[in-house]
């Protein structure tokens, strides 16, 4: 073999064992992986306290003097009556609640101000709440999109993809909730596939179903099976997550289901979804006095069941485009409420979830990762613990898209890094970098170059940073095809977590006899 050919070899050698190097960093081997965040920088305090003092007051006058509805729920009724609330009938079965200042804020300072989601790989484990940070991949949508097959009705084979694509990123720490609806598996059992899903092919936390009070309780009853009913008792190991009716309306399908995920000292979250001009004020000081509001009075529900119960504050706030009344994602003046939320949540030292990767972008664009990065920015900057919808949220939450999750992911490796902040130290102060050669002298081959070149930078899966040249002779493949190709090849290389055969078993004759026991609704 000629030397030109040895050189040719060992050339590819080079470059293979760079590509395998910086693929185990993508999935942990370097120790990237971490079962969440725990932030090294502050966050961004934008208010004064005499702000914040005036928000919770106008939050008081909302719950004093306008109230909350409550409706179908009389046990909720008696119980917010029974700590104190002034009840008024409005008619059958619906109550206007409201609520003396303060006495909310009193109920809360049961809930733990920080506490853990326990995983089947205790591994994953996360803590939320404190200066902990977990990213969850998007929630909800109708819709799944990709560029081969477009827009079309999310199946159940949609959703275990997502969720084998979120367990794929070293960049998630939770599997989520409804990654999106399965529209081919009837409504009232689609719960029951999607829960499984999350416990067979991840081995992070998950979300359970909240629709109806018996798929709550479904899935506390599967989480029961999967980690013993006994430590289910004593720990959090599901969450639901629930919205009000805004403005100011709590119905009783979510109440019942808040009562059961506290009852069993499950974990819940308390999200009003706030569209400026619609359910809530056009101005954002408005609109997030109203937020507080709502979501303390749906959290005061769990401490009423169980104090203790672990409950998280929450935000959705969207603005509208006034002259179609279209709402509109991923805007500044949002972001700027949730900023706002994760001051208003430290003060009443509760967990909080805000924000995300939204956008109304239809496609995996500029637009859609310019406002994926506003609102996301204000997520970790005001300090939020526990962000929903942090990949594959499209086209206004109506879609969930392919491309758009695997771009998410990786902007939220890019978070991992911002939120480690700097250290200052010996080693990283580098003073020997420049006196191992001294002037004039360039530190590719210094020590410390060559002792941190593979961690000092967080490395993109997806960025192109090639000259011009080089990227347009192979092909000139832009962001959302090199994304197409991404999660393409991470679902050919996904392999499922282990899980114990009993278990499985147990799981799958569970629903298979709730499945027999009803007949398929499909609306």
């Amino acid at each position: 073999m000629a030397d030109g050919d040895l050189g040719a070899n060992e050339t590819k050698r080079q470059r293979g064992g760079r590509s395998q190097r910086r693929e185990s960093r993508l999935s942990g081997g370097q120790g990237m992986h971490r079962p969440y965040i725990v932030r090294g920088i502050p966050t961004y305090d934008i208010l004064s306290d005499e702000s914040l003092t005036a928000i919770e007051a106008t939050a008081d006058r909302i719950l004093a003097e306008i109230g909350i509805e409550l409706r179908d729920d009389a046990e909720a009724m008696r119980l917010y009556k029974q700590a104190g609330a002034e009840v008024a009938d409005v008619s059958a079965d619906v109550w206007r609640i409201k609520f003396e200042p303060g006495m909310l804020r009193e109920i809360l300072k049961t809930a733990p101000a920080e506490f853990t989601q326990h995983a089947r790989n205790p591994a994953n484990n996360v803590q939320i709440g404190g200066k902990n940070v977990v990213f969850a991949p998007s929630y909800g949508s109708p819709f799944v999109m990709d560029l081969d097959r477009g827009r079309r009705y999310g199946t159940i084979e949609d959703f275990r993809n997502f969720v084998k694509l979120a367990q794929s990123s070293p960049w998630l720490h939770h599997s989520g909730g409804t990654v999106c609806e399965p529209t081919d598996v009837p409504v009232n059992k689609r719960h029951l596939d999607m829960v499984y899903s999350h416990i067979r092919y991840s081995d992070r936390p998950f979300l359970g179903s909240i629709t109806a009070s018996e798929r709550a309780a479904d899935s506390i009853d599967m989480a029961r099976i999967l980690f013993g009913a006994d430590f289910v008792d004593q720990n959090c190991v599901v969450m639901g997550n629930f919205n009000t009716t805004s403005p100011l309306v709590l119905d009783g399908v979510t109440t019942a289901g808040i009562r059961a995920y506290a009852a069993a000292n499950q974990g819940s979250i308390h999200l009003p979804f706030l569209l400026g001009g619609a359910v809530a004020p056009l101005t954002i000081a408005g609109m997030v006095a109203q937020g507080l509001a709502e979501s303390m009075a749906s959290c005061a529900l769990t401490q009423l069941v169980r104090p203790g119960a672990p409950a998280i504050l929450a935000s959705f706030f969207s603005s509208m485009s006034l002259r179609t009344g279209s709402p509109t994602f991923g805007t500044p003046e949002p972001a700027i409420g949730s900023l706002a939320m994760g001051q208003l949540a430290r003060r009443l030292n509760l967990p909080l979830r805000c924000a995300g990767n939204f956008s109304t972008s239809k496609l995996p664009d500029g637009q859609a990762m310019q406002q994926s990065m506003m609102s996301m920015m204000s997520a970790v900057q005001g300090g939020a613990n526990y962000v929903l919808h942090s990949a594959g949220f499209l086209d206004g939450l109506l879609s969930m898209s392919y491309e758009k999750l695997v771009m998410d992911t990786d902007m939220c490796g890019s978070l991992h890094a911002y939120l480690d902040g700097m250290a200052v130290n010996e080693d990283t102060l580098a003073f020997e970098a420049l006196a191992e050669l001294g002037p004039g002298q360039h530190l590719f081959s210094t020590q410390h170059t060559l002792r941190h070149y593979e961690t000092a930078y967080w490395d993109s899966a997806l960025d192109d940073n090639q000259p011009w040249e080089t990227w347009d002779e192979q092909g000139g493949i832009d962001y959302a095809q090199r994304a197409n190709a991404r999660w393409k090849k991470l679902l050919r290389e996904y392999e499922a977590p282990p899980l114990d055969k009993a278990t499985d078993d147990a799981l799958l004759d569970f629903i298979a006899r709730r499945k027999a026991g009803m007949a398929d609704m499909w609306y």
